[in-house]
Formats: structure tokens, sequence, C-alpha cells
């Protein structure tokens, strides 16, 4: 971390829409504010299992407000997620274990493409509304973010190794440690301590916090 930049760490799943949010906002951001945006890729799902959260989604009041928050929010930042409320149940059926994993993987090899990478898996799922959960929808994802077959390839491979699954638990922990309880967790390491700030909407927050 160069002199005088704040490490911000984005704690994110590509299963989560807020997260999409959060990301795209805070990417652009990393170049107008004095930051050093770092990605954690990490598991929403073990993230409410070990804070016995819920989805928000399962109280129907908040369901109903959530897809008309997440359509002005996505308006408002020109970001495409398309959402309805059968996307609930989707998200419900879907695991983003391998992805996570996979995106871990990439993380950990060529950092270069985390970004592109993980914007690749949001496009997918909340833009086209197709499936991330199978090796073959994995590799299409890689390839439109422009990782070569052989990396890709690897990387596929790797998500089975012990290496990269306990680097995805132990980046989840961190989050945790943090404080987390849902995601996006967005994290300002400002003044010798850590300030976590929650979901896609406070990020005037936080640029008020760090001095921006």
């Amino acid at each position: 971390v160069s002199m005088g930049r704040t490490l911000v760490e984005l704690f994110y799943d590509v299963i989560s829409p807020y997260s999409w949010l959060g990301f795209e906002v805070l990417c652009r951001y990393q170049h107008i504010w004095n930051i050093d945006l770092r990605l954690r890729p990490a598991l929403l799902g073990g993230i409410m299992q070990q804070t016995g959260n819920k989805p928000p989604a399962m109280l129907p009041k908040r369901a109903e407000y959530m897809l008309k928050d997440i359509k002005r929010m996505a308006k408002y930042y020109q970001v495409p997620v398309h959402i309805s409320g059968g996307d609930f149940q989707r998200i419900f059926a879907t695991s983003s274990l391998a992805a996570m994993r996979f995106i871990t993987a990439i993380d950990m090899m060529n950092q270069q493409y985390l970004e592109p990478l993980s914007r690749q898996f949001w496009l997918r799922f909340w833009s086209q509304c197709e499936d991330i959960s199978q090796p073959e929808n994995i590799l299409a994802v890689a390839q439109q973010a422009g990782l070569s077959g052989e990396l890709s390839q690897k990387a596929l491979e790797m998500i089975s190794s012990p290496t990269v699954k306990d680097r995805l638990k132990e980046t989840t922990a961190e989050a945790i440690k943090y404080g987390a309880f849902g995601m996006p967790a967005v994290v300002a390491h400002y003044d010798g301590e850590p300030h976590l700030f929650f979901g896609s909407d406070r990020l005037e927050l936080l640029g008020s916090v760090i001095g921006e």
C-alpha cells in the first residue's frame, strides 16, 4: 500500500446483487479517491450460517421492498441488475460455492483478472439470469472475462484443492472477524483501525470517514 492511501477491502459474493452495486461504485471511485481497493472474494452462505443471519427476502415485506430498491439502485448507479420476484427462488436454489472458489483460485494465481472475472459472474447471473454453478457455466464466464483456456482449466482443477478451499474459508472468517453479518462488507483501514460499512448504500459515509 503506497503512502497515504487508505486500504479499502471489499468482501463480496457474486450471488449478492448489492455486492455488485458496491463493487461497481468502488471500482469507479478507486480512480477518484485516494484508496487502494482490495477485492476479497468470500462466501455469503458461510457468513449467514456463522452469524445466524437469514436472507432478507425470506420476509415477504422486505422482499417486496428489495425488488424496488435494487431496481432504483441499478438505475441510479447504471449497473444492469435485472431482478424480478422469481429471482429470490433462483438465489435460494443456486450455490455460489464453486464460483467463489474459482474466483479465489484466480485471486491466488493471477490477480489482474479478479475484477473482470467477478464482473462477468454478476453479469451472467444478475443481468442474463443464467446459471453460474456448473463447470461449463464457470468456464463460459472465464472466457468472457478474457482468461485463457489454460488458466481457466487450471483454476477449475484448483477449486477442489485444500489450498483454495481454506483460502475462501479464511477470507470469510476474516470478514466475520471485522463484524460482517452479510454482504457487501466494506472495511476501510483508517487511522490505525478497521471501519466496517455494510451494504452498498453507505459509500458516502465511507468517504466522509476517510476524509474524501
